[in-house]
């Protein structure tokens, strides 16, 4: 994080997933971390995730997937960021994603997966190393 602005996280549960338990716990650590966390809520589709991030000036998406979702949510959040010229957003994800899924998502441009159990402190690493200002 550099001095004059901290890094922005959108953290965001796309589809009908009600469960937001790992989401909101993920965004208070970032949030204790020294990120600036952005949190939209429960059954957002992948349009109101992709245009909120660009409202918000994000640097990064954090996706929180439970229901099975991920290998139509994550893409489509990729091609969106593509068409609103804003691929320089960070996109990354966590949640119940099978370790088999996993490379057909980092092939689209997710940055990677957390799965579950992995430390706030893991997850805060990677963010430090991994993510920065874009301005």
């Amino acid at each position: 994080m550099t001095p004059d602005r901290k890094v922005r996280i959108l953290i965001a549960k796309p589809g009908l997933d009600g469960h937001d338990r790992g989401a909101k716990i993920i965004a208070r650590g970032f949030r204790d971390a020294g990120f600036e966390v952005i949190y939209t809520g429960l059954h957002q589709t992948p349009e109101q995730i992709v245009v909120a991030a660009i409202q918000e000036d994000v640097d990064a998406i954090g996706l929180s997937v439970l229901s099975g979702a991920h290998d139509y949510v994550f893409p489509e959040i990729i091609e969106l960021l593509k068409q609103g010229d804003a691929e320089d957003i960070v996109v990354f994800g966590g949640g119940i994603i099978p370790e088999e899924d996993i490379p057909a998502l980092t092939r689209v441009g997710v940055k990677t997966i957390f799965t579950p159990g992995t430390p706030i402190d893991e997850t805060v690493k990677w963010v430090r190393d991994n993510i920065k200002p874009r301005k």
